[in-house]
């Protein structure tokens, strides 16, 4: 594995290096995304959007993405265990003020939606231009039906809603508020299950819905706005977060010609058809799967990517959800092509926008000294677990010593030994044994691989 830094490099970083608090001076680049982004219909659109202007393309794809997510709907499904995950995203843009290029990042794919509507409106969701303040204005929008005074509303049939939040930073700070469960609601919505009233005089009450989020905020708005409730309670780490700015500046930004949003739409129209995105109101009826090799390449993923510590508590609690946001991006890839069998490339495009939204997390929530500490963290923990795997056991002392040849601190070494045993699952075990000189004082702690790292260290010193 590639790392920024060798052990090495920090250890011979000169004085000058580092600032007047003895932290490690140190600046990162932005994170970029891996072309695989852009697979297939996906990355055609975000091609054709940010041709001859300013656009971010992975800001496009994302939103291209949430609303493909939302146009087909709860019909078709991929079942995990005694999960059923519908393809339903939300996502949030993060760039700064006038550089994140936010809005036009939209244009492409609202001018695609309304040429699909003049095709058939009955196959397009209904879209909410931003204004979201609560559980019960939510509810209303796509509502089971109530009684106003003598009169009965209706119940809205098509549940499917794509919500465009374009200062995202109005929501955060409306869950804010004493009593506001709106960040509940949009966390229902995520999971697929009911919005319900949450007071007793209010009768708005919405079954199935399938809400997917576009939302847009500064790193500011965001690390000030996003508190500990947000990211314990499974608010923050249902949104795919990437960060996108603009990569050139054009004076005179070229829109995309109308011949190829048709184009576009067309495609994206069939794709719509395939689902039969207008059959709204029947869950379930198109069952996906995977191909046996792609349910080897997702078990790979899932032992690595989709579970790998990151080091910092806020960022691990901010990508809790990696697995099955990679699977619902898979699902959509995988519609794209007109198969509802997923395989191997369009688990690779998944990846990759995990992998990007990964790094967005590490890059917006922690500061480059923070990154640099966990660069050194997993750099020790991959050393000890290689020494352990040849090692069988070792004490305390002989990971000092042997492992890491003196070289490495105390606390260091407590911080490696804490992080691989605090792992989801631990990656090493420790046990207490007496000493062999029979001699009184604390016990010896011996150390070793836990089953499970031991597999993964043996495939990965098979890997050439």
């Amino acid at each position: 594995m590639n790392h920024p830094m060798e052990i090495s490099e920090l250890n011979s970083k000169t004085n000058s290096d580092w600032d007047a608090h003895g932290e490690l001076d140190l600046h990162r680049n932005i994170p970029t995304a891996n072309p695989n982004c852009l697979y297939g219909l996906v990355g055609d659109v975000a091609l054709a959007g940010s041709e001859g202007n300013e656009t971010n393309p992975f800001a496009i794809a994302l939103n291209f993405l949430i609303y493909l997510s939302c146009a087909v709907g709860r019909g078709v499904y991929l079942p995990v265990g005694n999960t059923e995950h519908h393809p339903r995203l939300f996502g949030l843009h993060v760039g700064r003020s006038g550089r994140g290029r936010k809005g036009d990042s939209l244009s492409l794919v609202i001018k695609i939606h309304e040429a699909i509507e003049s095709l058939d409106p009955e196959i397009t969701p209904q879209v909410h231009r931003g204004g979201l303040s609560s559980r019960e204005g939510l509810a209303a929008l796509i509502h089971d039906g109530f009684k106003q005074g003598s009169r009965d509303i209706p119940a809205i049939e098509d549940k499917r809603l794509w919500v465009i939040e374009s200062e995202f930073a109005n929501v955060l700070q409306q869950s804010r508020r004493q009593g506001n469960t709106l960040s509940t609601a949009l966390r229902d919505c995520w999971d697929g299950v009911c919005i319900k009233p949450a007071t007793k005089t209010n009768r708005v009450f919405a079954s199935r819905p399938h809400v997917c989020l576009s939302g847009a905020i500064t790193p500011d708005e965001l690390t000030s706005l996003m508190s500990s409730r947000e990211l314990s309670n499974g608010f923050a780490n249902r949104f795919l977060i990437i960060w996108a700015e603009r990569t050139t500046i054009t004076a005179f930004p070229k829109p995309t010609a109308p011949a190829k949003v048709l184009d576009l739409a067309q495609r994206t129209f069939e794709v719509f058809a395939f689902v039969q995105a207008n059959c709204y109101d029947k869950d379930n009826r198109i069952k996906m799967q995977m191909s046996p090799a792609a349910k080897l390449h997702y078990s790979e993923l899932y032992r690595d990517q989709l579970t790998r510590d990151q080091g910092a508590e806020r960022v691990n609690a901010m990508l809790e959800r990696r697995a099955p946001l990679l699977l619902r991006l898979a699902m959509l890839f995988a519609l794209c092509d007109k198969t509802i069998r997923i395989d191997i490339k369009h688990l690779e495009a998944a990846s990759a926008w995990v992998q990007y939204f990964s790094d967005s997390i590490a890059f917006i929530f922690m500061t480059a000294q923070d990154a640099a500490r966990t660069t050194e963290a997993t750099v020790h923990s991959e050393m000890l677990l290689n020494f352990l795997h040849q090692q069988r056991t070792a004490t305390r002392s002989e990971i000092s010593k042997d492992c890491f040849k003196g070289h490495v601190s105390k606390k260091k070494i407590d911080d490696c030994l804490s992080h691989l045993l605090s792992a989801s699952p631990p990656k090493i075990k420790v046990q207490q044994i007496k000493r062999a000189d029979m001699r009184p004082g604390a016990p010896v702690q011996l150390y070793s691989l836990e089953a499970e790292a031991k597999v993964q260290s043996l495939t990965h010193s098979d890997t050439p």
